[in-house]
């Protein structure tokens, strides 16, 4: 980290203003050579900007002195005005002042590497930029502000507390250390493995809010599961026919609803076929229903209980579509909500009725959510440790010993404590230029 870089930290192409940020231990010297030199630490000052003897811009210009900086090292902004002219000449006068410009996440990557944030916090940055929904947001936030790396930091102090007991009656057998020591770290073991449990179930949520909510379109031929996406979302994306069978591939798109983000997927209609392209259809729509966190069972009035009285499970609901053309009858115990895409009866009801259904499945407790996969795996390696030195304590305190270490090692590798070099690379990569 000794090299000098910077990015442009705003949006590329014309605008108001467009911001390039600086860190390294350089900042100082190329402040100035551009004509900024010894500007009060964390305040903004105008300064005309120049190199090589060219002006450059008259710019507002901030410094940040390490360690009080976001990557902990010298930092500067320069706040430009926001022609692709004015930021082409103030990157070609920093390359020519020897900076190198960054890499995608490099600026987090510093600031991980100098402990302004531990790895979860510094994927809660990527999270918090990729953000397009609320519950999004305030999930990402949450998990910048530190509470997700608390609660990991919390498990391993427990463990480690309970490792000390282990490792005094190992250690000092002979002493006077109370009898059967590593016994009455038993019920600290517990809670933890309870606590353990609790976090890893919910994944699920976080990743759905983090990633979207799938919501599956199912049923028979004709049943009009088409029309019924274009109207959820709202334009016409999905080709709509007479013709049974027209829709033959997986259709999905991203929406909004209830404040949460949701993947919703058009299938092929469920039937035996000898046409090889719509059996393949079929076979997908079955694999994503039994994907998805919500499946929505469409029926047209007359038609067969057929396929949702085969794959029906507790959670789905039957879209009663067509409502303008009759009443279509469903089967007791299912839940059903009436809709009709010709004149639009029953669709704020059955929007109104996933919205609800999100906000039950998404909707964040006391208990921090784990937001990716790495965290619930290496959570459930934890685990799985602990339970197997729960179980060593009475028969062989060593072999406990040694569970435990390797769920503390495996606490740590989740906040970035130990061992992460070989993934560091991955979880930058996903960053923007310019954080």
């Amino acid at each position: 980290m000794n090299e000098t870089i910077f990015a442009l930290a705003t949006p590329p192409g014309r605008g108001a203003i467009a911001v390039i940020r600086l860190s390294g231990p350089e900042v100082e010297p190329t402040l100035t050579a551009l004509g900024a030199p010894r500007l009060p630490p964390r305040l903004a000052s105008v300064r005309n900007l120049s190199h090589d003897g060219g002006h450059i811009d008259q710019a507002l210009v901030l410094r940040f002195v390490a360690p009080h900086s976001y990557t902990g090292e010298d930092a500067a902004e320069l706040h430009l005005h926001g022609g692709r002219a004015v930021v082409e000449a103030a990157s070609q006068a920093l390359i020519a002042l020897g900076l190198r410009p960054a890499e995608p996440g490099e600026f987090t990557r510093r600031a991980f590497q100098n402990g302004r944030m531990d790895l979860a916090q510094a994927e809660a940055v990527a999270d918090l930029i990729d953000a397009e929904t609320a519950a999004q947001a305030k999930q990402a936030l949450g998990q910048l502000d530190g509470r997700l790396s608390e609660t990991y930091a919390g498990f391993r102090r427990d463990l480690l507390t309970a490792l000390a007991l282990v490792e005094a009656e190992i250690d000092f057998p002979d002493e006077e250390v109370p009898d059967n020591l590593a016994r009455t770290a038993g019920p600290v073991l517990d809670r933890l493995a309870e606590d353990l449990r609790r976090a890893v179930a919910t994944a699920r949520r976080g990743e759905r809010v983090r990633d979207g909510y799938r919501i599956v379109l199912i049923g028979e031929t004709n049943a009009g599961k088409s029309s019924l996406f274009n109207a959820l979302i709202a334009r016409e994306a999905a080709i709509v026919t007479p013709i049974a069978g027209t829709t033959r591939d997986v259709l999905d798109a991203e929406l909004v609803i209830g404040g949460y983000a949701v993947t919703l997927s058009d299938t092929a209609g469920l039937r035996e076929s000898d046409d090889p392209v719509e059996a393949e259809g079929v076979r997908r729509a079955r694999t994503r229903a039994e994907q998805a966190d919500l499946r929505l069972w469409v029926r047209a009035p007359g038609d067969p209980e057929g396929a949702a009285g085969a794959y029906v499970r507790p959670g789905d609901l039957i879209v009663a579509n067509k409502a303008d053309l009759g009443v279509d009858e469903v089967e007791p115990g299912l839940e059903a909500v009436r809709v009709s895409t010709t004149n639009g009866e029953g669709l704020q009801a059955l929007h109104d009725w996933i919205a609800a259904r999100l906000a039950r499945d998404l909707s964040g407790t006391d208990f921090p959510a784990v937001t990716r996969e790495r965290h619930r795996l290496r959570l459930m390696e934890a685990l799985a440790a602990v339970e197997a030195g729960r179980s060593a304590l009475a028969v062989a305190p060593e072999m406990a010993g040694d569970d435990l270490r390797r769920a503390a090692d495996s606490l740590a590798r989740v906040t970035g404590a130990i061992g992460v070099e070989d993934i560091l690379g991955q979880v930058f990569a996903s960053f923007c230029i310019g954080k």
